[in-house]
């Protein structure tokens, strides 16, 4: 029997995706909707705007849209909030006894609420312990990284593990949907680029070495590395495209570069529906990785690396690509919430003995 969970935000980009993702998964069962109150009452079909490429699934075409309000919600809850509402409206519901798992920023960077990636830190979910509302309620939350972070982090996780890594530069190439819809005016976006995306760079920065950080006791110490994130909007559907160069902690062959990333399969053997096969995939072609024929690898779920090549500043330089609404949203909290599955933290929500 399917598990059954709600989705808080569900009319917007991130909440459509989860919708699409869920559809005919193996644990999970849509069965609550939430939207803001011009949505409330309606049935989902009227309220949404669908915008993406599979149809809206006829059963939640024909769902009320419930108020983002605990009461009557499952125990499970994918949030999709803006930062400002997630702020005020997903304590209420880890206080209800909900785990909430958000792809919202308002938390991530909380000492006690765990920043994840499971094939990067799946032993950061252990903070859920420490969270008040898991103490009288048997609620928390869960986060999962900024679009941005997400693909860059997969990238170097592997590279730190072997080699260590000291610094990383960082430019971005962000797709017009991780502004959500309707996101970038066309005339601000068509033929241009954008070189200023609001508290990206900072989330960016401090994500990265969170994700990248040591579980010690009770407390995250982040990567000690020095860190620095140009982010720039530009016209492409889905897709963050980045260009990255590090300092390692010790020297590296290309060969022994490329291998950290092909044998890097941290989830073998957890069976997680939506975890890709191969979670960072190197291409060899010297005009690759490219949004519109990479961004789909591993399902939308894997990380994809290429142009490696010797950086002149620092030791190496690379591209990594990664499908911002997949991997770097709705799909980067499925895989939590399959990750919390597999740890008997979502089978029953229950308050601690």
């Amino acid at each position: 029997m399917r598990q059954r969970v709600g989705i808080l935000g569900a009319t917007g980009m991130v909440g459509q995706r989860f919708i699409q993702l869920l559809e005919n998964h193996p644990w999970f069962e849509v069965a609550w909707l939430a939207a803001s109150d011009r949505s409330s009452g309606k049935l989902y079909g009227e309220a949404v705007r669908w915008k993406l490429d599979t149809p809206l699934p006829e059963r939640v075409a024909a769902m009320p849209v419930s108020p983002a309000a605990p009461e009557g919600a499952p125990r499970v809850i994918f949030a999709a909030l803006d930062a400002d509402i997630a702020r005020e409206l997903e304590p209420q519901f880890a206080a209800a006894g909900c785990a909430v798992i958000t792809n919202s920023s308002a938390f991530r960077m909380q000492p006690s609420v765990p920043l994840v990636i499971p094939e990067v830190n799946a032993d950061h979910l252990a903070l859920v312990e420490n969270q008040m509302w898991r103490k009288e309620s048997g609620g928390y939350i869960v986060t999962n990284p900024n679009c941005s972070a997400i693909g860059l982090v997969m990238a170097l996780k592997p590279i730190v593990e072997r080699f260590g890594v000291e610094a990383i530069f960082v430019s971005t190439m962000q797709a017009v949907s991780g502004a959500g819809y309707p996101g970038v005016a066309s005339l601000d976006i068509l033929g241009n680029v954008v070189p200023f995306i609001k508290n990206e760079e900072e989330k960016m920065e401090a994500e990265t070495l969170k994700l990248l950080g040591r579980l010690n006791g009770r407390v995250v110490e982040p990567l000690a590395a020095k860190m620095t994130a140009h982010c720039n909007r530009v016209a492409v559907e889905d897709g963050h495209t980045e260009s990255v160069s590090i300092k390692l902690g010790k020297k590296a062959t290309r060969e022994e570069m490329i291998a950290a990333w092909a044998e890097f399969v941290p989830l073998k053997g957890k069976d997680l529906p939506t975890a890709p096969e191969q979670p960072v995939e190197f291409v060899a072609a010297e005009d690759r990785p490219q949004p519109r024929l990479d961004r789909m690898r591993g399902a939308g779920m894997a990380a994809t690396v290429g142009r490696l090549r010797p950086c002149g500043l620092l030791d190496w330089k690379f591209t990594v690509l990664s499908h911002n609404t997949i991997r770097g949203a709705a799909g980067a909290a499925l895989l939590n919430a399959e990750l919390l599955v597999s740890l008997g933290k979502l089978d029953p929500v229950a308050v601690p003995a």
